[in-house]
């Protein structure tokens, strides 16, 4: 087999019966290029890596990556591109909507043109975004896209688009920068690059889904609102700190109205209520920033009950620090809101230290 001019990687999620398609559709688009696929696959339920792993027994060309205990696309992307030699490197979807034909046209204009990155774009001529399965999502697209060029301040049509190829060189520079959570790695890079790339585009028809079922939903505009966010304030204050004090301060909220309905509604006791307003506060953060802030690392199973003991332990000691702190300052003359202010703030860097290693620290 001659060393691939061109690795192709395809992040696969449940879509084994998609994997034996998508390899004869690339075999006749690209007849006569040394290239390679990439399946890189996140411990699929239905079988995915077996049936990959069966084809690469009898197609050299065909490697799978199988990954266990971590997922998201932009992480498959970039693991796949960083086990590449080849001198280009593309990343398609494995469900066939992206167009594979137009692999070609990314590759020509790699090598005959300046250009470091070629993008497959639904929204220039040669483009459509047919295959989208809802108006909504169509605008929901339109919208990430115009957020993301603010962001990036690279002109590209369509930089929400997980059809691309680039120069192997180019990606390595960036890779360190990289972002491994989230679906909307052009974007990262894009945002990342020290310098602004040189990127051409070409059109292609988004087609239906053949197999499988969509993986967009609520966590994906999570992800790419953060990586908007990384992108921008990051570099002065971790996105993850301000998503995890502003679920403190909604925190606040639910401490205030669980306070009012035992006190004043159930009858209770101030200091009753207090209790069960601070428990029900430190529930609904723990949840919220297992959900959200922490979704990457994120407690299932039995292991939300130890993770649930953990965030009571690390907060009570945050709230131990925010009156011990705040006290101090108040007694050594500092104004009312001074104090309870800086107080605050250390209970909210502390419960955010504590529990990044305590309650969500990565285990092996």
């Amino acid at each position: 087999m001659p060393t691939p001019l061109l690795t192709i990687v395809a992040p696969t999620l449940n879509e084994r019966d998609n994997v034996v398609p998508l390899v004869r559709a690339i075999e006749r688009a690209l007849e006569g290029v040394a290239w390679e696929l990439v399946l890189v696959d996140d411990d699929s339920a239905d079988g995915t890596a077996a049936a990959a792993k069966a084809l690469a027994q009898v197609d050299a060309r065909v490697r799978c990556l199988h990954r266990i205990g971590r997922r998201g696309l932009s992480g498959a992307a970039i693991e796949g591109f960083l086990s590449s030699s080849a001198p280009f490197v593309a990343l398609i979807d494995a469900d066939m909507q992206h167009d594979e034909s137009a692999l070609l046209r990314m590759l020509n204009v790699l090598q005959t043109t300046d250009a470091e990155l070629v993008v497959g774009s639904r929204h220039i001529e040669g483009g459509s975004s047919e295959g989208l399965s809802s108006e909504g999502r169509v605008k929901l697209s339109e919208l990430g896209a115009r957020l993301a060029n603010r962001v990036t301040q690279v002109p590209v049509s369509d930089p929400m688009s997980g059809f691309f190829m680039m120069r192997r060189d180019v990606f390595d520079a960036v890779a360190p920068k990289l972002s491994v959570q989230g679906f909307k790695i052009l974007t990262d890079i894009l945002a990342s690059s020290q310098r602004p790339l040189v990127v051409a585009e070409v059109g292609y028809e988004f087609r239906e889904r053949l197999h499988g079922a969509s993986k967009l939903d609520t966590g994906v505009l999570i992800d790419f609102a953060m990586l908007l966010a990384d992108k921008t304030i990051g570099r002065f204050v971790p996105v993850r700190f301000l998503m995890f004090a502003a679920i403190g301060g909604f925190g606040v909220f639910v401490h205030l109205g669980m306070l009012a309905l035992m006190h004043f509604v159930a009858g209770q006791s101030f200091a009753l209520a207090q209790g069960i307003a601070a428990f029900t506060a430190m529930t609904t953060n723990f949840l919220l920033n297992n959900v959200i802030t922490y979704r990457d690392r994120r407690l299932r199973g039995a292991r939300i009950i130890t993770g649930l003991l953990s965030f009571y332990a690390v907060c009570s000691v945050g709230f131990v620090a925010n009156v011990g702190v705040g006290d101090y300052l108040f007694g050594y003359g500092q104004r009312w809101w001074v104090a309870g202010l800086a107080g605050a703030l250390v209970a909210a860097v502390w419960n955010y230290g504590a529990s990044s290693i305590f309650t969500w620290g990565k285990r092996r």
